[in-house]
């Protein structure tokens, strides 16, 4: 994608004075869960046994969502190396599903005078239904505001950009220490990320864009075997999805004679409830009763190579708009 995406106009002469993260949202707090779920499944309608599970899978791992303060400690850790490097600019969340939606952080985006934003969609792998649709979703929000909007300069792909490998790649040898010694180098990795529609994947190259990052990460980390799997799977089983899921990979591994496993969740950069409880309680369930070792690698989150990334990002942007 062009730095310009779909939301400003390159070369309009506005420089870029603020950068916006944007995420797809979550529940604070359990009196939040059901309006949560009832905005994301608003045009989706899903039968009452599913919705109650997903509940349930919230208040599981706690009632509540850690996405946004892990996406304002990006923000802050971003806004931090931009400092550092010559490039102060006030860093904004903004959520697709959730407060602070989209359309109130570009409120107070305009209150304060900003004109013009460098955008990072906190989405590695491109589909419809991620960077598309916040797109649609930025779209509409600025509609709202009229002339009074910032401009929005999306900044491009990333999903196998040289410091994303290396943040996850460093998530991965951490988990891998969790393993006994002996074995923390054979025991093979499986690769994960939210499954989705293969006609949905095939559109945007989803696929394609994880195996590409599954196939830096293991150069990097020097993985013996690996594999990229599936997860959160939540789809008509008339339709094709990615395969294979998770939990059949683990019990393929247990039935290979494998020990030990490492799941490293590549497809998403912040835990939230898709990794607590779909990796860290039913996968590790799953991997128990295999009476398979199981680590979990940590998300890009804020790690270090991760931060400099979205500042790396945010410089592009800010050189090509000039």
């Amino acid at each position: 994608m062009s730095p310009s995406g779909r939301g400003g106009a390159a070369g309009s002469g506005e420089p870029i004075d603020s950068v916006l993260l944007i995420a797809f949202g979550g529940p604070t707090a359990p009196e939040e869960i059901r309006p949560f779920l009832d905005h994301v499944l608003r045009e989706r309608p899903v039968p009452p046994s599913r919705y109650e599970e997903v509940v349930q899978h919230y208040m599981d791992v706690g009632g509540a969502s850690p996405l946004l303060p892990l996406t304002r400690r990006q923000a802050a850790a971003l806004e931090a190396e931009l400092a550092l490097e010559d490039l102060s600019r006030p860093v904004f969340v903004g959520m697709r599903h959730w407060h602070p939606f989209l359309r109130e952080t570009l409120a107070e985006m305009a209150e304060r005078g900003l004109r013009r934003a460098a955008a990072i969609i906190l989405a590695p792998h491109p589909s419809p239904v991620s960077r598309g649709a916040y797109e649609q979703e930025v779209a509409a929000a600025r509609a709202t505001l009229g002339s009074r909007a910032p401009e929005i300069e999306y900044c491009g792909g990333w999903s196998d950009h040289p410091l994303f490998i290396e943040a996850l790649a460093s998530r991965l040898e951490e988990a891998r220490r969790q393993l006994p010694g002996n074995r923390q180098a054979a025991a093979p990795v499986l690769f994960t990320a939210h499954s989705i529609p293969v006609a949905l994947s095939d559109e945007g190259g989803y696929a394609a864009s994880l195996q590409r990052t599954a196939e830096g990460v293991a150069r990097e980390a020097r993985v013996p075997r690996w594999r990229l799997v599936f997860q959160s799977r939540s789809g008509s089983p008339h339709e094709a999805w990615l395969e294979p899921d998770i939990l059949d990979a683990l019990a393929e591994e247990a039935d290979a004679g494998t020990g030990e496993v490492v799941v490293a969740p590549i497809g998403f950069v912040s835990d939230h409830v898709e990794v607590l409880y779909d990796l860290d309680i039913a996968a590790r369930r799953r991997a128990a009763d295999l009476r398979l070792g199981f680590a979990r690698a940590g998300t890009a989150g804020d790690h270090p190579a991760f931060v400099r990334l979205l500042a790396a990002l945010v410089h592009q942007v800010a050189e090509q708009v000039r």
